[in-house]
């Protein structure tokens, strides 16, 4: 049975997700253009923290989220679309995490992946979260209980 829109779900944990790293990414915005003491440490811990979440999100959603969908909806289109922003993200925070120093190329990094998210996001919210609800065959309650057990599992192991 399709779960309800106001039903803590599978996308309202996703989506809780993507609201936490908008804080993250809104944090960094607005120390960006700083020349404060101590404010490189920040921005390189801030986009760590960034770096991280995206990560743990990225592999839910490939893991156990988007697997689920293909299985159950016809038109995979969105999720083929997502797949590709995914691989897009890896490549910057690969890119961010390789780097120790602060430069101009670093904020714009981070820039350029906080439109990306926000891109992504505003798919995921447009099209996949509306299809999955929609689709009875996918127990979306079920399926978040799963999801909160392989993010607590992701964030002990890269705590260990």
């Amino acid at each position: 049975m399709p779960t309800t829109r106001h039903a803590s779900d599978a996308c309202t944990l996703l989506d809780a997700d993507h609201k936490a790293v908008k804080k993250l990414f809104k944090a960094y915005e607005e120390i960006a253009h700083s020349s404060a003491r101590g404010i490189a440490q920040r921005k390189l811990d801030l986009a760590r923290e960034i770096c991280h979440e995206l990560t743990v999100h990225a592999t839910l959603e490939e893991e156990v989220f988007y697997p689920a969908l293909r299985a159950a909806l016809r038109d995979t289109t969105p999720l083929a679309e997502a797949e590709v922003e995914h691989a897009s993200a890896k490549e910057l925070i690969a890119q961010l995490e390789s780097m120790d120093e602060v430069d101009e190329m670093f904020d714009a990094k981070v820039k350029v992946l906080g439109e990306h998210i926000d891109h992504h996001v505003k798919e995921e919210r447009g099209q996949i979260f509306p299809k999955a609800r929609a689709a009875r065959q996918l127990d979306l309650v079920a399926m978040k209980d799963e999801l909160q057990s392989r993010k607590e599992a992701l964030m002990g192991a890269e705590m260990a």
